[in-house]
Order: structure tokens, then sequence, then C-alpha cells
């Protein structure tokens, strides 16, 4: 099937504001060979609507089949394969409907005992003295080792299996694993894998793989160095297209004079002078950053970038304050409701504790009732509010602004460039601040964030207590669970993270739905929210206010709660398979607590065990410094990391993460900048393959894609 394309300009990308998008009819995913109508309904459950969508949904982990190990040798907790001996009787037990085959494996090494449940087929098969290969994951019972309902594979079938690997999905109730991967493959056969727009000379120059075969082996890699390759090589795609894409639109819609410069005013000054605490040297040295761009005649587009708890938002305020002082309006853009009504409450606070008459802040959400929503509407575009923070509601078509001259949003809810067109067509084009946590090296946040100025705040507050870490395995849950009961009778509030919503019979790791049952179990009089990025927006946003408010006590999420408000009164945080994540994402989460006036705790349960998993955990245990952690990380990535669950939670990016993956994102910076130097408007003939990928890019985009 050809890719078939509506509109009038198909170089949209050129011209991206008043230009129409290509866009590709999309198939069903009925369409798919062995897919249903109930098959289609569980798989858009999970955000999947077309054979497009599906072989963009990139597996969250690869099983790898492992030479098989010594009994002597089987670590508790982790899936392994082991040859042995059937060497005890095979018995077979009844639990009500429940049946259990039980029987003993030996080796040289050692003896162990080995469960299947529900498997009475199996009992023919396993005849003592027979030798297999048995896979599966080795609990511990009462001091004894038990080999849990394990896979069996004959020695022939295992030697073809070893060092192979298996792709795991995310998965939904109905779907397995198995059943997303065919699927998978019946979409690479149908849809059309688009040409190569990468010359083979830079391909070869660049270490890179084509682009088709990248998307097959993601999938389906024959081994680590396949999947290492297939996955440089789509990281590098989604860094590449995305800076060429915000270059282009910077190039039509920056406007360098600033509209509205104001002047520098003792009102910041007597505002700073006013705080219970004194700004650190970097908070004092940003704030003079921008103090002298909004009072410049080229308009600000500055990028503020900070470590967890280094203060962004103070400085945020400060802006807001000196626009006003100077007769102009601010929007603070949240990503979400209750995270708008936080900073509100602090901005009225600051408004009140230092008299600042001329500061009228509004606030603008979704859930407002009409009548309220009216009365804010009037106040913006009369002007009577100055200071107006919201959510994405700050945009909306009803909303005019009088004199809006600074815009301050966060680094992963930007305003995308409709949401840019709609502020430019309400005036002038505003001054724009843009926070972010992310720590990345100055050099490659230049080639990520373009044009802005960047700004480093690098300094910690004094005041805040340093939290304390500990790096444990599951030994450690009881002596965890206790301090935890602790902490909550005391009135403090805890986060428990998962890196699954549910859980998966190929990938085992804790999921929230079975770890908020468990709590719910061990704390029965207390209160527990379950947050995931499933839930409807209203749904979450109503489990992190009863978290806020103190309605619930523990919280049980996946990593949605990394960028969030802050809960003063929440102390622990326990991540669950810490060696899950990447060490940038863990500070991130980290940086949930300890923000408070009480000491916080943040315990990384490790799921798996082994040296490297400790050395690589331990850089948390000894440093707080997000910059530092980044670094060390790098240094100790290696191949094998790829097969751990995805990282990035950045809706523009499918698997590329910004801290993880530098060293393709210089390469894909590199790249871009030695394409523009050559041919910046792109109308040279053998650029046409990828205008055609940038116009697609941009049509998939186009919500998130961010100026």
């Amino acid at each position: 099937m050809k890719d078939l394309y509506w509109g009038s300009d198909k170089e949209a990308i050129l011209n991206p504001l008043p230009g129409t998008f290509l866009c590709e009819v999309k198939m069903k995913l009925t369409d798919l060979k062995g897919v249903g109508p109930k098959t289609e309904e569980l798989f858009q459950k999970i955000g999947i609507f077309t054979p497009e969508d599906l072989i963009h949904d990139y597996p969250i982990h690869y099983d790898q089949f492992e030479e098989p190990l010594p009994i002597g040798s089987l670590r508790a907790g982790v899936k392994q394969a082991v040859r042995g001996t059937i060497s005890g009787r095979v018995t077979m037990r009844r639990f009500g409907s429940r049946s259990i085959l039980t029987t003993e494996l030996s080796d040289p090494t050692g003896k162990i005992q080995v469960n299947w449940y529900q498997a009475l087929f199996l009992k023919n098969l396993l005849r003592p003295g027979s030798v297999h290969v048995f896979r599966g994951i080795v609990t511990e019972r009462k001091g004894r080792r038990i080999l849990e309902h394990p896979e069996i594979y004959s020695l022939q079938q295992y030697k073809e299996k070893e060092k192979t690997l298996v792709p795991i999905y995310g998965m939904t109730k109905g779907l397995t694993t198995r059943m997303i991967g065919k699927a998978v493959g019946e979409a690479l056969k149908i849809v059309p894998l688009t040409n190569e727009y990468l010359p083979e000379s830079l391909l070869h120059l660049a270490g890179l793989a084509d682009e088709s075969w990248a998307i097959r082996k993601i999938h389906f890699p024959t081994d680590a160095g396949e999947l290492e390759k297939a996955r440089k090589r789509i990281v590098f795609d989604e860094f590449f297209l995305f800076i060429l894409t915000m270059r282009l639109l910077k190039d039509q819609t920056s406007v360098k004079k600033n509209a509205f410069p104001m002047k520098k005013t003792w009102d910041t000054e007597e505002v700073i002078a006013g705080f219970p605490y004194r700004l650190t040297g970097a908070q004092r040295r940003v704030w003079n950053e921008i103090e002298r761009d909004l009072a410049g005649d080229r308009l600000m587009s500055r990028l503020i970038q900070g470590d967890v708890g280094s203060g962004k938002t103070i400085i945020a305020f400060l802006g807001m304050v000196m626009a006003a002082s100077n007769g102009y309006q601010s929007a603070l853009m949240a990503p979400t409701e209750v995270l708008a009504r936080q900073h509100f409450d602090k901005l009225t606070k600051l408004k009140g504790d230092q008299g600042l008459d001329f500061l009228r802040p509004v606030l603008l959400t979704g859930s407002l009732k009409a009548s309220e929503r009216r009365t804010a509407y009037e106040q913006i575009a009369s002007g009577t509010a100055n200071a107006v923070v919201g959510t994405q509601a700050l945009i909306q078509e009803g909303v005019q602004y009088q004199k809006l001259a600074l815009v301050i949003t966060d680094e992963q809810h930007r305003f995308g460039v409709h949401q840019r067109k709609a502020l430019m067509e309400k005036g002038d084009p505003p001054n724009s601040m843009v926070m972010s946590a992310t720590p990345i090296p100055r050099t490659l946040a230049v080639i990520f964030y373009g044009d802005l100025d960047i700004s480093v705040i690098d300094e910690l507050p004094a005041r805040r207590l340093p939290i304390k870490n500990a790096v444990v395995d599951e030994s450690y849950r009881p002596a965890a669970m206790k301090f935890i009961r602790r902490q909550v009778e005391e009135g403090r509030q805890v986060y428990v993270i998962c890196p699954m919503i549910e859980a998966n019979e190929e990938f085992e790791a804790a999921n929230v739905l079975d770890e908020c049952s468990a709590f719910r179990k061990a704390f029965p009089d207390f209160e527990i929210g379950l947050m995931h990025g499933r839930l409807k927006e209203a749904e979450k946003e109503q489990v992190m206010e009863d978290f806020v408010t103190g309605r619930t006590q523990i919280l049980v999420s996946t990593t949605v709660v990394e960028v969030g408000v802050d809960v003063p009164n929440a102390t622990v945080m326990l991540i669950e398979n810490a060696e899950r994540f990447g060490l940038a994402a863990l500070h991130q989460l980290r940086g949930r607590v300890g923000r408070g006036q009480y000491q916080s705790y943040c315990i990384f349960m490790a799921g798996e065990s082994s040296d490297s998993i400790k050395e690589r955990l331990g850089i948390l245990q000894k440093s707080n410094d997000g910059f530092e952690i980044a670094e060390k990380d790098l240094e100790l990535r290696g191949p094998g990391d790829l097969l751990g669950i995805r990282q990035s939670g950045d809706t523009v990016f499918h698997l590329a993460d910004v801290a993880r993956d530098q060293d393709v994102l210089a390469l894909a910076g590199q790249m871009a900048a030695a394409l523009m130097a050559d041919d910046p408007a792109l109308i040279h003939e053998e650029d046409r393959l990828l205008k055609e990928a940038l116009a697609r890019y941009r049509a998939a985009n186009e919500k998130n894609l961010v100026l």
C-alpha cells in the first residue's frame, strides 16, 4: 500500500504555521492477520490504534537466553536456566481446584526442588534420570530454594535458543507478549517502511544502520550487537529529525526584537531581601542574567537548567514580579492542575507576605466553573490580572491578554507549535523562559535546545537536608516495611515507585496494581493511592490532590510522578526494581522527597543482585548531584543496559533519552548543523527524501513539538 497525502503543501515543514501537513492514510489494526475487534480493543487500551503505532511501540525489555548455570550458582529472584537431572519422584498434590507437580533436580553442585502449577500434562515428560534445561525463577522459602514453574527444553532445543533475545512488550490484561510480537511481525509485512533518507556515505561515516533494518531489528534482534545498532539508529533519527524540525520552525517564527523592554526595579530586590532565606550564589547569578535579558532590546529565549530542588521556581516568580512592576503580564504554565494550583498558592502567599499590591495573580485551569472562567478571562483581558498561572487553559481561544510579556514553562510541558502560534496571534511575541531539571552538559543542551540561551543553577540551597539513601536487596524488605510504618505513624507520607503498570508473565518486575494491593493489606489503617499513565487526566489530578492534601498517606505509582508537585510532608521514597531504571531517572524520582523540614530517605530496592548493579546504584548512595550522576551513568553504561526498560517518558521520543543517549545526541547535532550549513532551506534535490521524512515526523508529532 503506497503512502497517500492530503493538503496542498507537501513542503509544509518549511513554512509550518500557515501551511498544511503531510498525512499518511492510516490502516486499521484489524487489517493485520490474527487481530480481530476484541484484540483491537485491547491494543487500544495501551494506546495502539494502527499498525504504524504498533511498529513504533518498541519492546520494554529483552529476555536473553543465557548459558545454563549449575544448581549451586542459582540466585533468588532472577530468571535463569539450569541443566539438571530429574533425581526425585514426580509427585502431584491438590489444594482444592489447584494442582502442584513437584520433583527434584540435581547436578554435581547440588539439588533444588521444582514446582509446576496446573501442569499435569508434564507428568509423562518428567521421567526420573532424564536430563533437560529448566528456565525459571528461584524463590526462597524458609531457607529452601525452589525453582518455580520453569519452562522445559531439551538440550538441543535450548542450544538453538542460547544467546538469542526475545522482545518483551508492555501489556494489558488479555494480551500476551507473544500476541503482540506476532502482531508486530504482521504489521512489518504490510506497513510500507520509508526509503532511506540519509546518503550511504553519511551512514557509513556515522556508523549508522539502515532505517528499515533498524525498525525490524529493534523488535527481533538476533543478538545484543544487532540490538545496539538498531537502537542507535532509531535514537539518532528521533534526535536528528527533532533538531532539524526545531531549527526550521525557529527560522520561521523567531522574532529577535523585544516588544516589552523592562526597566530593572527595586521591587525584585526587596522581594529577594524579604525571603526568609538567602538566594544561593547560583540563583543570584541566573536571576541577574534574566533581569539583563528582560531589560534588553532582544527578545529573551532562555533555558534555566538546574538540578531537582535547586530553586528554579523562585527565579520564575522574580520574573513575574519584574513584569508586573513594569506594567506587563506574565504567564506560568504547569503540566497539571494540582501543580498549577500549588504555584498559584505560593505566588499568592508571596504577594501577601511581602505586600506586593501591584502583583495580581489569577488561576486559570480547565476545571474552573463557567462563572469563574468568565471572571478570569475578563481580568486577563483588562489587564487587572497581571500574573496568570494555569495549565494549557492559558492558551484557549477565549483567553485574550492585554500585554503578555513573559511566558514561563517547564521542560516536559513547553508550548507546542499551535500554542505558540495562538500566543503570537494574541499580540507581540513574549519573552520565553524554559525550566529544565535534565542534567546534561551545556554543549549538548545547546544542541538540544537550539537558540535558547542557557543559565545553570549549579548549587543547592543550604537550608535543605540532604536525602539519606540506601541501596538494598530483597532481604531488606521486612526492615523497609517497618521503617515505612514508623514514618506514616509519625504523620509523614511515602512514595512507592514501580517500573510496570501490571504484571507481565515474561518480565519479572514490580507493578503498581499488585504493589498497591500488597500495601493495602500491609497498611489497612492507612489510605493508599494508585497512580499510573493509563488513568484519565481527571483521575490523575484527583489522586495527586489526595496525596498533596494528606488524604492518602502512601502513593504507589509509576514514574509519572517524576515531574510533579511539592509534597513537603513526603519523607520516604521506595523504588522497586531500581536496577531497571537509568541513574538520571532515579535521581529525578528521588527529587520528589526532601522538599520539607523533615529528614527524607530514598530506598533503592534492587530485584537483582550483581557487582555491576551494586556499583551502579552505589553512585546514588554517594551523591545527590544530578550532573555528576549523569556523567557516572555514561561511564558505566554498556551494551547490556539496552536490555532494560525504556527510560524516556517524553512523548516526542519513543526510545531516545536526552541524559542516557548523549553520545548519539552529539552526533545528531553535528550532522544537523553540517546539513543546514550546506543547505539551510533544504532545496537540493538530494534532500527530497529528507524533507518527506521531516514532514512525516512533523505530522506525527504535531501536538508535542515545541519551541
